[in-house]
């Protein structure tokens, strides 16, 4: 479990510099700027979750299934956004709404952790 809660930190950190390369990129770049201002959007709400998760691991429960359903969804999320940004298409059809339900999963199993026992005690 130390790997997981370490890969979720890491995670953190890519999701928080992809975001503001992604706000960057929707303040500069030429196009539409809707697409790379939700990539952003989401990786910069869920980096700041991830190292809450981080923190919050030796006593949330359900902390290593929130963080991997939180990591996946956003990557696929944001990526599609990212995508259908660059190419003109996105990674895979419904991606986007595949990482959205991920992350509905990962906040669920963040609140879910908070109906549970802690580990410590």
């Amino acid at each position: 479990m130390a790997a997981a809660r370490r890969a979720t930190l890491f995670f953190a950190g890519i999701l928080g510099l992809a975001g503001v390369i992604s706000a960057a990129m929707a303040s500069h770049a030429s196009g539409d700027p809707r697409l790379m201002g939700g990539a952003s959007a989401m990786c910069l709400a869920h980096a700041p979750a991830l190292v809450a998760l981080y923190a919050g691991w030796p006593a949330l429960r359900t902390a290593a299934i929130a963080a991997a359903l939180l990591v996946a969804g956003t990557l696929l999320f944001a990526g599609d956004l990212a995508m259908r940004h660059a190419l003109g298409h996105g990674l895979f059809p419904m991606s986007a709404p595949t990482g959205g339900v991920l992350m509905m999963a990962g906040w669920l199993a963040v609140a879910a952790g908070a109906l549970l026992k802690p580990k410590d005690d």
